[in-house]
């Protein structure tokens, strides 16, 4: 057995990162009373922890590879572990917000070298079966982190969500310590430090002015500002990235439309089936009066559903044009975050049931295929680069979409309330606000998967390509168990 121990060590880090994801969700309403704080502050507690993932997984995964990948997993424990302490600690909105973006740094650095560790820990058919289990315990923690959620927070309150991550960590960084064995780093030059902070600048002020615009409006200079410096950022990224000597993205890669189609493809897939969950457990909990642990339990069919699809149709789907299942799947996922526009004022928590069904359904089909079919459409040499983009995509999907739908949310509940406090008007008012945050969100979905069916096809055979079922050889991202690990997402 003490071979599988720094699988464990790698799952608990991996699991505990993923959670943190959705763990908040349920908890923002009993964040929003003790902490008195903002519609706008709830949004930078969850988003500012995607945000920070999105901007630095290549950084980091470009640090890791110089400096080793166990030095900075160890170090994205450590950092993560603090972090929580002091998320959990927070007596203010303000801190609890840089302290969420301290969690998103380590996090990072443990998501970039999570599969490089166990790439290197296990050969053969032992990689084949850790690869396996750190899929299922990923899919997993899609699942477990609402109703962990609100299990906690029903019973310990809300700062219980955070604390429980110091244990977990000082376990997994005890295991990893005294069992996971790593090298120096494999690669040398200079990392690529212009790519990396105008990267950083552009998603920052792109979520920044998106989430401000909800109370300073879309004419303020407040949010104007930030996003035209979140463009320019974008312009000396594109600079940075084909003058450097080792680039973070090699912007080469965007002409191959198949991996172009996949790459818009994840980051519209996390900003439609995901982003809108958020605002779902605010009305579960503020309109309908359900408690922490039942608006868990609420919008776990979504999750349940990507698992259990990812895993019965897992080989099958391998058979096909790979633009088949992942453009259906969007196609499914918008369609039923379309559905989820079946909530009315009226309306109880089981009127998301078809929606978080058929969305659940489309990311089962769409996320296995996804990664896998992005590295067998680059070289071998750039399969870990293509990894890293598809996933900083589907991050940054996640951050954008939380700040894009959280103005629309409140400009539509704005449109109703007026200077009426009644119930039935709060009714109302959020119905009116989420039908129009589903209404975005399905678009979106709808929009992705076409795109997909447009853009991508079954790649050529590439000389030093990764193909699936290469797991022995196949880069960290590049894992067989991939399909329900994307499904962690949600």
């Amino acid at each position: 057995m003490r071979k599988w121990i720094p699988l464990a060590a790698i799952c608990l880090g991996a699991f505990m990162l993923l959670v943190d994801v959705s763990i908040v969700n349920v908890a923002l309403p009993k964040m929003s009373v003790d902490l008195h704080s903002s519609f706008t502050s709830l949004q930078w507690v969850v988003d500012i922890y995607a945000l920070t993932l999105a901007a630095l997984l290549m950084a980091l995964g470009s640090l890791g590879d110089r400096l080793g990948h166990r030095r900075l997993y160890l170090g994205g424990l450590v950092l993560f572990a603090v972090a929580s302490l002091t998320c959990a600690l927070a007596p203010d909105a303000a801190t609890l917000i840089a302290s969420r973006a301290a969690q998103g740094i380590g996090g990072a650095a443990m998501m970039t070298s999570t599969t490089a560790l166990l790439n290197g820990a296990y050969q053969g058919r032992d990689r084949g079966t850790a690869f396996a289990v750190w899929g299922a315990v990923n899919g997993a923690a899609a699942a477990v982190g609402p109703v962990l959620g609100g299990l906690l927070t029903d019973q310990f309150g809300w700062r219980a969500i955070f604390m429980v991550n110091v244990p977990v960590a000082v376990l997994a960084l005890a295991m990893t310590l005294g069992y996971l064995k790593g090298g120096s780093g494999v690669t040398r030059g200079r990392i690529d430090l212009a790519g990396a902070l105008s990267f950083t600048v552009f998603a920052g002020s792109l979520v920044y002015g998106l989430i401000e615009s909800g109370d300073k409006g879309w004419g303020s200079v407040q949010v104007l500002g930030p996003l035209a410096l979140g463009v320019l950022a974008l312009v000396v990224f594109a600079v940075a990235e084909l003058r450097a000597g080792h680039p973070l993205l090699d912007l080469a890669l965007l002409r191959n439309r198949t991996f172009l189609g996949l790459t818009v493809g994840g980051l519209l897939l996390n900003a439609a089936a995901f982003a809108q969950l958020t605002y779902v457990s605010i009305w579960l909990q503020q309109a309908l009066d359900l408690t922490p642990l039942n608006a868990g339990l609420a919008v776990c069919p979504l999750a349940l559903a990507s698992f259990a699809v990812s895993l019965a149709t897992g080989k099958a789907v391998h058979r096909l044009a790979p633009q088949l299942p992942i453009g259906v799947g969007l196609l499914l996922i918008g369609g039923g975050t379309l559905l989820l526009g079946l909530v009315s004022a009226g309306s109880n928590w089981t009127a998301l049931l078809p929606g978080l069904l058929v969305s659940g359904v489309g990311v089962g089909l769409a996320t296995p295929q996804l990664m896998s079919t992005a590295l067998a459409s680059v070289p071998r040499e750039r399969a870990g680069m293509a990894s890293g983009a598809v996933n900083t995509g589907r991050q940054l999907g996640y951050a954008l979409g939380i700040a894009l739908l959280g103005t629309v949310f409140q400009d539509r509940v704005r449109q109703f309330t007026g200077h009426a406090a009644g119930r039935p008007d709060l009714h109302a008012a959020f119905a009116a606000g989420l039908d129009r945050v589903f209404l975005v969100a399905g678009c979106a979905g709808l929009v992705a998967g076409v795109l997909v069916l447009a853009l991508v096809r079954r790649p050529a055979p590439v000389p030093g390509a990764w193909a699936p079922g290469q797991a022995a050889a196949a880069p960290a991202e590049a894992a067989p168990a991939v399909a329900a690990a994307t499904a962690a997402k949600a």
